[in-house]
């Protein structure tokens, strides 16, 4: 007899309460401090993204790391700030939400040291010793005298206390990720010789004596967490866990409520927050499952959980008392109600690409999601993950292409009430995402074709009137008029160009007017349809993943890679937290990489290269009137057996454009309007091309739904005095 039988589930330990000092968390599910580009500026922001994730059964809901004083500014960065009482009052907008979904609200304190480069406020931020951020640029912080520690320590018992008022009842002493704290403790960053230096104890000191101050001021109304990096992974200068590690968790135990658990630093946070193409779920166990032999405490570590078997296993062993989440929550803000409810195949589950994160690398532009279309966009547009409005009409829709975007339309169509034939000529839902996900380190991004693939199958079931046809030819412009449709949906998606376009000159590659049998293109690469030789040269103008996946994938497979880049090879990765171990992949496997590379042209066997900063494709000429300046970079040829094009993507609308030759046709066919989406429209993310199916299957009713809606702004208005200590004027704008 099973426990399901008697009537208790196998994932009932996930629901059991627990307490953490004076509060008490109603289940496991636990949303760590993550930024998602809001702050304390856009509270509506703020607020329907995390207790979106309240509804959706979390028991508690974190800020992202929120600043304690102005000299701890992380612009060009969005962070929460919590510096007077507007601030408090704009986060409380975020605690008096969740509440009314009986979570809990934290706030994760944050001081930056020289991690804080200050570009809005001009201040500069104190440390235990000097020295330039290995992080940031240009940034050095102040070196703290006793005056300055006890100050600092002031601003975290001062943000604390507003904390209280803006009604959160967890509050975090943030010392992961090389802030503060964690600056002191460790002898990479502090150089000390008086007593908040030297020994294990001294280096503590700052630690302890903030964390007594401020459970002294609190700690008897609000939870006191810290976040705790237990090894920042580069050896014996910074912290191990069996070294300084669990001996600070023995030390500060008796003044934390909760223990907040990951590795790394913030210079390679990837080993923390880590992307699916190099860490699996559960990578950070090793050594988080040590906290829990050294503590009394509960204890919490995030590691990307998003399978309900292991998160149970790790909470049997013992090695967590709650689950931490952060990528899981944003993927399915629903994740614990659809595990409470038995309903597994309907989760969204986190696909590891960290393009969430990439949003705030770049600088906080409102955070996305790979998966979940409606991240970031709950108050802007009054999206709901799993809420969508009825249809508004009979309309009978088709929708050409079965990719990222086109499933995600279907799906949202379908989900509204409409008839919707979706028809592709592949065999398989995915679309570009097939290919993707066949590449080395990149098999959970399938994750997001199992989704769609699943919730299409049952929308079927539930409307019979709907169909999924898949695997037969090509729609012909004729075949679209007649088929029957009041709308109709063109996601085809796009290709690599095998001409050698790119972004560089705006123009092929010369030598590469007509095909050649040995010039392949990323699909000819993945598909294996093309014998490749033993040398290969690969000519990347993209940013991204595919020119680095590609060539780990020849290299693993005995061939001799060598990348010619004409921009930042992996630049995007950067955001995602992946380029430090991709770099690594490369050098491990002696992939030659030719960096600032371009080609002039190509011929049978070989491709003529030069560095762009010599007599590159631009700035040919020094000045009005003056000769054009005199070449002096040596054009080079390399020979190669297989030559690779990762320069440029093309969308595939020659079936939209035909279609709007004839719209004089349209109405006589019974046709309402032709629309695009997707790499149909422009080459873009998997995120965004999943948006663009999202947004125009909930605007389908529009005049024109081609053209997005207008959404709400928060915005501070102008005229509206500001004062210090007082509070913003917020106008909801659109």
């Amino acid at each position: 007899m099973t426990h399901e039988t008697l009537g208790v589930s196998k994932y009932d330990i996930l629901f059991e309460p627990i307490k953490i000092g004076p509060k008490t968390l109603r289940n496991r599910f636990y949303q760590v401090p993550h930024c998602i580009g809001a702050g304390s500026d856009k509270p509506g922001f703020q607020a329907a993204h995390r207790s979106l994730k309240a509804e959706g059964g979390w028991a508690a809901l974190n800020t992202e790391y929120c600043s304690i004083h102005p000299e701890s500014d992380d612009t060009h960065r969005v962070s929460a700030r919590i510096w007077d009482e507007g601030d408090v009052r704009n986060l409380a907008a975020m605690t008096s939400e969740i509440h009314k979904y009986g979570a809990l609200a934290g706030v994760e304190l944050w001081y930056g040291g020289a991690h804080a480069p200050c570009m809005e406020t001009r201040q500069t931020a104190r440390g235990p010793s000097q020295y330039a951020s290995e992080f940031e640029s240009l940034t050095y912080c102040h070196e703290m005298d006793h005056d300055d520690i006890r100050r600092v320590q002031g601003f975290y018992v001062e943000a604390a206390r507003r904390a209280r008022d803006a009604g959160f009842d967890i509050i975090y002493c943030y010392g992961a990720h090389s802030y503060l704290p964690l600056q002191f403790l460790s002898k990479y960053y502090n150089k000390r010789t008086d007593k908040y230096g030297g020994s294990f104890e001294n280096r503590a000191r700052f630690w302890i004596e903030t964390l007594e101050q401020m459970k002294a001021a609190v700690g008897s109304e609000c939870a006191i967490a810290t976040r705790f990096a237990v090894d920042t992974l580069i050896g014996e200068e910074g912290i191990e866990v069996e070294r300084d590690g669990l001996k600070f968790v023995e030390l500060a135990d008796d003044l934390v409520d909760l223990w907040d658990v990951n590795v790394g630093d913030i210079a390679e946070w990837g080993e923390d927050a880590g992307p699916s193409r190099f860490y699996r779920q559960g990578h950070q166990l090793s050594w988080q499952k040590f906290v829990k032999q050294a503590s009394k405490k509960v204890v919490l570590g995030v590691g990307r959980f998003t399978d309900p078997e292991k998160m149970v296993e790790v909470i049997r062993n013992g090695e967590l008392d709650v689950i931490g989440a952060a990528r899981p929550s944003i993927a399915d803000p629903f994740l614990p109600e659809k595990i409470r409810d038995a309903r597994l195949d309907d989760i969204r589950t986190c696909i590891g690409c960290n393009v969430c994160i990439s949003r705030w690398e770049i600088g906080g532009p409102p955070m996305i999601c790979t998966q979940n279309a409606t991240a970031g966009e709950e108050f802007r547009r009054g999206w709901h993950p799993e809420r969508f409005p009825k249809k508004g009409s009979d309309d009978a829709i088709l929708v050409v292409g079965a990719g990222p975007s086109g499933s995600e339309c279907a799906r949202v169509l379908m989900e509204r009430g409409y008839v919707v034939h979706l028809v592709d000529s592949a065999e398989k839902v995915g679309g570009y995402v097939n290919e993707v996900a066949s590449l080395p380190g990149l098999g959970e991004w399938s994750y997001h074709r199992d989704y769609r693939e699943v919730q299409l199958a049952k929308l079927v079931k539930r409307n019979r009137d709907s169909q999924i046809a898949l695997g037969g030819k090509k729609l012909t412009v004729e075949d679209v008029l007649s088929y029957g449709a009041d709308k109709v949906v063109i996601a085809t998606g796009a290709h690599w160009v095998a001409d050698g376009t790119n972004c560089l000159t705006h123009a092929p590659i010369p030598g590469l007017e007509t095909p050649r049998a040995n010039v392949l293109t990323p699909e000819d690469v993945i598909r294996g349809d093309k014998p490749i030789g033993k040398r290969v040269v690969i000519l990347n103008a993209d940013p991204y993943y595919m020119a680095p996946s590609l060539a780990q994938k020849l290299a693993e497979a005995g061939h001799e890679v060598t990348v010619a880049s004409g921009v930042e090879l992996g630049r995007y990765m950067h955001f995602t937290l992946e380029a430090p171990n991709m770099h690594r992949m490369l050098h491990e496997l002696h992939i030659n990489v030719l960096s600032s590379t371009w080609a002039s042209r190509v011929e049978d066997g070989r491709i003529e290269l030069y560095n762009l900063w010599g007599d590159g494709h631009k700035r040919l000429y020094t000045g009005p009137g003056k000769s054009p300046r005199t070449a002096n970079t040596t054009h080079a040829w390399h020979d190669y057996d297989t030559l690779v094009l990762v320069t440029a993507r093309r969308s595939d609308d020659a079936l939209y454009r035909a279609l709007k030759a004839r719209s004089g046709e349209w109405d006589a066919r019974g046709i309402k309007g032709v629309y695009v989406i997707g790499d149909a429209w422009a080459p873009k993310l998997i995120a965004d091309a999943t948006f663009d199916g999202q947004r125009l299957a909930r605007e389908i009713e529009e005049a024109n739904p081609q053209e997005p809606k207008p959404y709400r702004r928060e915005a501070a208005v102008y005229g509206t005095p500001y004062q210090p200590g007082g509070s913003y004027e917020i106008r909801y704008q659109g």
